[in-house]
């Protein structure tokens, strides 16, 4: 093993994690709507695992992730369907109303 402690440089051409955040929030801003909502929903969940009562661990973790992938799906689909009116329904209007 090498005694280099920093074996990996990112190279200098490519975007910081930062402004690769900045460019999809600016590309699709549902994506961090969707993974603000997993965020919360993990955090609340969290915060409830103190009185879950007699429920088993496992069944609070199902539950957990079910409720985030959920945000997650939820946005994903309004992304869909705002790109769908976007492209297709304003396009047809369009159309129709130059004719």
């Amino acid at each position: 093993m090498s005694a280099n402690r920093r074996w990996w440089v990112p190279p200098d051409d490519k975007d910081s994690v930062s402004e690769k955040l900045l460019r999809k929030t600016r590309e699709s801003p549902l994506v961090p709507i969707g993974l603000g909502g997993c965020l919360v929903v993990a955090a609340y969940r969290i915060y409830r695992l103190r009185s879950r009562g007699s429920t088993k661990m496992s069944i609070h973790l199902i539950h957990t992730r079910v409720a985030a992938q959920a945000c997650a799906v939820g946005a994903i689909m309004l992304g869909a369907v705002y790109t769908t009116y976007s492209d297709y329904i304003k396009r047809m209007a369009q159309d129709t109303g130059e004719k």
